[in-house]
């Protein structure tokens, strides 16, 4: 029997903090909340082991070296900060010298994995530019170049994604029209880049490659809310992921 390939996932996950004020008197709530549910679906129907860790988890069990890492035929950042995998409790909170895990992912991809990142809040820079990869490592290997900024394209009357290159293996197969999204983080294609599908006037779609291994930026978001219910419902969605991740693992 054929081993079923590893994916590594880190991030879809938040903690949301509420006061509830009533007149005179207020109370707080909390809620955890994970958005990996459809993502993780797609890719287990595809026959892949998934591995995953919420942000609260990647930040102390996310691999130090690429040794470790080279265990997975791909790994996913998904609304994930960089400090969330520079931070480790260790060396934040009692100053502890720890390898870098962006040079980690890095140099994993040098040797042969494949890495994609997907959209958020908290990826590429994302909002008040807090996702903070662009400059790191992970650009470096990144088929794209990042903003400095805040890097939101908001879409509430929604968006519909273009494909650009549909004999690509990533989209092979998939039908022309796909469904709206509600926003994505705007990046610009690098020149040894592949633009595969396009969304407003940026890429959704982009792959590369990086030393021995292959990279893929999606744009947008793999669940709720820049993914609204007609795209992570969408009859394509699982084809999708399943090729995309399956094209990053290839090399």
């Amino acid at each position: 029997m054929t081993a079923k390939r590893r994916v590594l996932i880190a991030g879809e996950s938040w903690t949301v903090h509420s006061i509830h004020q009533k007149g005179f008197d207020s109370f707080t709530t909390t809620e955890y909340s994970e958005g990996i549910h459809w993502l993780r679906a797609a890719l287990e129907e595809g026959d892949w082991q998934v591995d995953y860790q919420p942000a609260h988890v990647a930040a102390r069990d996310f691999p130090f070296d690429a040794a470790a890492l080279s265990n997975y035929d791909s790994v996913i950042l998904s609304d994930i900060g960089a400090n969330t995998l520079l931070l480790h409790p260790d060396t934040f909170v009692r100053s502890k010298v720890l390898p870098n895990r962006l040079h980690t992912i890095r140099d994993y991809v040098a040797n042969g994995g494949g890495f994609v990142m997907i959209g958020g809040y908290l990826t590429f820079q994302g909002i008040d530019a807090k996702g903070q990869y662009a400059g790191t490592a992970i650009e470096e290997i990144l088929p794209v170049t990042l903003q400095a900024t805040d890097d939101r394209a908001e879409f509430p009357q929604g968006v519909t994604p273009v494909v650009e290159k549909g004999e690509h293996p990533i989209v092979s197969g998939l039908l022309t029209e796909w469904p709206q999204l509600l926003g994505y983080n705007r990046v610009k294609v690098k020149e040894q880049g592949e633009q595969i599908v396009t969304v407003g006037e940026d890429p959704l779609i982009a792959a590369g490659t990086y030393g021995k291994g292959r990279t893929v930026a999606f744009t947008s978001d793999c669940a709720p809310h820049w993914a609204p219910a007609s795209f992570v419902n969408w009859s394509g969605y699982k084809q999708l992921w399943q090729q995309l991740v399956s094209w990053s693992a290839d090399a």
